[in-house]
């Protein structure tokens, strides 16, 4: 048998262990079988569900109009084995073994791909009507509470609450949404572009309080800190969400100051034979010149291919994507890719108080970041001038009318 033959019938053994059956989980062990590794997959889920992805929660599902988001994937066609209902509890990467409630299970490579789990309300645990919106089970218990047009209280104006407050607006329920900060999306975006965003919720028919923070959620009512006291059948907390990493707890395996992964430009982890991709890790971004933590949907959907090169021992480029992600609410489409940070210019096009704008970011004249509102067609070409690094013209990208990719810099 020569080298290339035994190496070949050594990968062929190899055992790939993913943990965490959403989009990230689904994505490697798919992108692993295209690539062409023949050694085996296992993708384990903690919930009982075939795996299904999450943004149809937060309309079709919550709404009825869908019964659920199942992957459309042959997994047994894949030769995927999936373990679903089954939690793991740890991992030891000496001896390359996961603890789980059915004993150890051992790997040859793992990929951690567990995503991120909603925050919870401080005092609200336990209290009859308090809601969540992460998984299926969540989105199956809420879907009743809006067929029943409760009095509902959004805790949180970010993306989720937003697309929940527009899907219980939709289906005839009264809603308040408080936020602790003096705007809507206040982590996500700057103050002068959140700001035109207020009035969407009153333009749907919901109130926003800012500057309102919850004393105590108790049956039927939410309490603000300035006493005043709103009525609640049901109370959606949506105050943003951290990586699921407590069962990394002591396996060694380096987190973040967020508890999240720590991968490299591979997304490798800090321990051999351990990657991890999505929501629960942070990777070092060239790009943008620093480390990104992306919780969004089209992250977990660009980072497997990398990690299913990694493993079948090709060579990738470094991951380092332009972030991406949609949003709809209250009838519009909001659209962002890049990452505005380090920005030291703002231009916008078109009014923010209209249907349709777009803000660009610059950084030493380079397009960085975008968001655009009801412009899919800004959002797409600025996508790929920030892929491609192009020095941007500032008066002509100001020009709504102009097509973003015509504003260019006479020097680029």
């Amino acid at each position: 048998m020569n080298e290339q033959t035994r190496e070949r019938s050594r990968a062929a053994r190899r055992r790939v262990v993913i943990v965490g059956a959403g989009m990230a989980g689904v994505q490697t062990a798919v992108a692993l079988r295209e690539q062409g590794f023949t050694g085996t997959v296992t993708l384990i889920g903690a919930e009982p569900h075939q795996p299904y992805d999450r943004p149809p929660l937060s309309k079709a599902v919550l709404l009825g109009t869908a019964e659920g988001s199942a992957f459309d994937v042959d997994f047994e066609a894949l030769g995927i084995e999936l373990r679903l209902g089954l939690e793991v509890t740890g991992v030891r990467p000496v001896d390359h073994e996961l603890d789980t409630a059915m004993g150890p299970v051992p790997y040859d490579v793992l990929v951690i791909a567990t995503g991120a789990e909603p925050m919870r309300l401080p005092g609200a645990e336990g209290v009859p009507g308090v809601h969540l919106l992460r998984t299926l089970d969540d989105a199956e218990r809420l879907r009743p509470v809006l067929a029943r047009q409760h009095d509902i209280v959004v805790v949180g104006a970010g993306w989720i609450g937003a697309e929940f407050a527009t899907a219980a607006r939709e289906a005839g329920c009264a809603v308040t949404v408080v936020e602790a900060a003096d705007r809507p999306l206040a982590g996500a975006l700057p103050a002068e572009v959140a700001a035109p965003m207020t009035a969407w919720y009153a333009d749907s028919g919901a109130s926003l309080r800012t500057h309102a923070r919850v004393e105590h959620v108790e049956p039927g009512a939410v309490v603000l800190d300035d006493g005043s006291r709103l009525p609640a059948g049901a109370v959606v907390v949506g105050i943003g969400a951290r990586p699921a990493t407590a069962w990394l707890t002591g396996s060694g395996i380096e987190l973040g100051a967020h508890r999240e992964v720590v991968a490299d430009d591979h997304l490798r982890t800090s321990v051999p034979d351990v990657y991890a991709v999505g929501d629960c890790a942070s990777f070092p971004s060239r790009r943008y010149g620093e480390r990104l933590l992306v919780h969004h949907w089209d992250n977990a959907l660009q980072g497997p291919r990398t990690v299913a090169a990694n493993i079948i021992d090709e060579t990738p480029a470094a991951y380092d994507p332009v972030p991406y992600f949609w949003s709809e609410q209250f009838g519009r489409f909001v659209q962002y890719a890049g990452h505005h940070a380090r920005a030291d210019a703002t231009i916008w096009r078109g009014d923010p108080t209209g249907p349709a704008w777009s803000v660009c970011w610059l950084r030493a004249n380079r397009l960085v970041a975008v968001l655009a509102v009801g412009r899919p067609r800004d959002l797409a070409q600025g996508r790929k001038l920030i892929e491609a690094g192009i020095a941007m013209n500032p008066e002509l990208l100001s020009d709504p009318s102009r097509p973003l990719k015509s504003a260019k810099s006479a020097t680029a």
